[in-house]
């Protein structure tokens, strides 16, 4: 006896349908992403993945020897007990430093108002040739120029920070308030006068006009979507910062060395100076992508992020350091539809959980390594849009797939309900773990009735219809069968065109005598219900014109073995043993022998277990087709009549 399990999802549940899923939650996916993406909900997220990364890869490990910071102090401050200091001490400090010869002097302090004494002082060393300058962009919030300094020779020293007031952006160029003139920014007014004597100069691209180019670096502006960005302000024009080191950009003096004159001349010598306050007092403090990691100096002052601008454009102007680039809208899309893809993939072709867990480690493992291999190359790619795309799209797909298989095991049940009753499939649903562990179910051996049931002269009554109609016949009787079969706890293993093989008592273990009582009692039942069901059906045949029949049952009970038959490829649940083939020569043997419609034969071992409940009929011990040894026959007549 034989009867097949479902083994795929895909036999329950259309491929179509599944394809139909997946290419609907794919692109579902997609649209919602690109849509959060597009209105800035992963900005935040871009944003930490990037600066993660930007303090994992390397850093210069020594101060840029081209740049000194005159840093002013906490100690500066108490021995100057004055802010701002004096126009005087700074016009000292600035004399001692011209007397080095230095190439540029930045002075990232507001002058724009006398701190007497000295001011006169003052204004004549802001009119040396090689000092810039610094005011705010805006003017009419922030601080204007110093009245005595050539605007050429003034750059805005405003510092972008972005939403979570991390710098992140090096501004090089905006609009004053009228809107007529240019400004340049203070950083890249002092790297240009260090490179110009050197031959480098702020020029247009030769491939775009509109695009400056210094020395080896074209100066493409970042777009509000750049990289990890989305809806960025990208008013002016900005590049992105690429830091040199976490604080010690360059080296750095005190003011109070300055005037002592206790800074070595080669420091100063062709040198940009860039004299600023290091105070925290002041509170010209600014996060970086370094800060979170940082426990001491985790904000950079002012003057030091200026000094890691004026490094950045002279890095790039010399090719030492590239500028940032990024991928166009399109190629980032495509970045992130694809790991989209590579997630739906995953979900959906990888069933056991561990290898679950190691593919998306892994995929995920790979998009970090590539995204921080290109920032290390200066290219900032989105790592954050494809992490999370991936990421929901293997969640829904297991989802979907843990769905798909309740809805398998429904499946499952319901054919196997058709089959057999609730219970037993139930157990077999139960069986399924050691099947999907092993490869199949371990062999069992027990007892259960073996029933089979066939229509005489059904080769006769098909010759006479068509095939259509003998189908809807047949499927009439069949179906009054199974009901018949299910409601008494049994198996229909399988249809034989006219005829149907069922097991009571598999597939539990049924070794207990009162259980294998009960199953025999069943299928004898059973059998008596058909009978009766069959006396009804020819009625109703004879009124139709349709061909009235008679049938034969054999059952019999003895000792089996289920478990799995076949291989990988094909893979069924059988049931096996002599008892089998016993009970279907009892449903063939004595064909000319037909009393009734319905005539049902048990063996004596199916007699011994319905303890007196049956009366039957003896036929002696019948040879049995391909039996060495007789077996005792007898001829089911009715249930017993319990009297009162």
């Amino acid at each position: 006896m034989i009867f097949r399990i479902p083994r795929k999802v895909s036999l329950a549940l259309p491929d179509l349908a599944n394809l139909r899923v997946v290419g609907v939650s794919t692109i579902a996916v997609i649209i919602t992403l690109l849509g959060v993406r597009h209105l800035g909900g992963l900005e935040t997220l871009e944003l930490a993945a990037y600066d993660q990364f930007v303090r994992l890869r390397p850093l210069e490990t020594e101060p840029d020897p081209r740049i000194l910071v005159v840093a002013i102090t906490e100690q500066d401050l108490e021995n100057q007990n004055q802010w701002p200091i004096s126009d005087q001490v700074l016009a000292q400090v600035l004399r001692r430093l011209q007397a080095a010869e230095p190439a540029v002097i930045g002075l990232d302090l507001y002058r724009n108002l006398p701190v007497e004494p000295g001011h006169q002082q003052l204004v004549e060393q802001l009119q040396q040739p090689n000092l810039i300058a610094i005011q705010n962009i805006d003017i009419r919030a922030g601080t204007p120029p110093p009245p005595d300094v050539s605007p050429e020779r003034i750059g805005f020293n405003d510092i972008l920070l972005d939403p979570d007031d991390v710098v992140r952006r090096n501004y090089l160029f905006a609009e004053n308030e009228s809107e007529s003139d240019v400004l340049y920014s203070f950083s890249l007014l002092l790297a240009l006068a260090y490179l110009e004597p050197r031959g480098i100069e702020l020029e247009p691209s030769p491939d775009n006009p509109d695009i400056p180019q210094l020395g080896a670096a074209v100066l493409s502006p970042i777009t509000e979507n750049a990289g990890g960005y989305q809806k960025g302000d990208v008013g002016g024009f900005q590049i992105l910062l690429n830091y040199r080191s976490s604080y010690q950009v360059a080296r750095q003096v005190s003011l109070t060395d300055v005037l002592a004159g206790k800074v070595d001349p080669s420091w100063v010598e062709d040198k940009i100076v860039i004299i600023g306050s290091t105070a925290p007092s002041l509170k010209d403090l600014f996060a970086t992508p370094f800060s979170p990691a940082l426990e001491k100096n985790a904000k950079i002052p002012g003057v030091l992020m200026q000094a890691q601008m004026v490094s950045q454009f002279l890095d790039a102007a010399t090719g030492k350091r590239p500028l940032f680039w990024f991928w166009s809208e399109k190629a980032e899309i495509l970045w992130i539809v694809g790991w989209i893809a590579i997630g739906g993939i995953l979900g959906r072709v990888t069933y056991h959980p561990l290898a679950l867990i190691i593919g998306v480690t892994g995929s995920l493992g790979v998009l970090s390594s590539v995204c921080f291999y290109l920032l290390t190359q200066s290219g900032w790619v989105p790592f954050a849009a494809p992490a999370f795309g991936f990421g929901l799209t293997v969640a829904i797909f297991v989802t979907h797939r843990s769905y798909e298989a309740h809805q398998q095991q429904q499946i499952v049940m319901k054919l196997l309900g058709q089959n057999t009753s609730p219970e037993v499939a139930q157990a077999l649903w139960q069986g399924r773990d050691r099947l999907l562990k092993s490869g199949k179910l371990p062999g069992i051996r027990l007892t259960a009735t073996m029933f089979f049931a066939d229509i005489k002269d059904f080769s006769t009554i098909s010759e006479k219809m068509t095939p259509e109609a003998l189908l809807e016949w047949l499927n009439e009787i069949l179906g009054v069968v199974t009901r018949e079969v299910l409601q008494g706890q049994g198996i229909v293993n399988k249809f034989t065109g006219d005829g149907v093989m069922v097991a009571f008592g598999v597939p539990m273990s049924r070794l207990h005598r009162t259980e294998v009582a009960e199953d025999a009692k069943a299928a004898v039942d059973c059998a008596l219900a058909i009978s009766d069901r069959l006396e009804s059906m020819n009625r109703d045949w004879r009124r139709r014109g349709l061909p009235v029949i008679q049938m034969r049952i054999g059952i019999f009970t003895g000792p089996v073995v289920v478990g799995s038959l076949g291989g990988k490829d094909r893979l069924e649940y059988g049931v096996i043993g002599d008892s089998v083939n016993i009970a279907s020569r009892l449903e063939s043997c004595e064909k000319q022998r037909q009393p009734t419609p319905c005539r049902i034969l048990i063996g004596q071992q199916t007699l011994d277990h319905l303890q007196g409940e049956f009366e039957v009929e003896s036929w002696g011990a019948l040879a049995l087709k391909g039996k060495q040894q007789t077996v005792n026959v007898y001829r089911v007549l009715a249930r017993t009549t319990v009297s009162e």
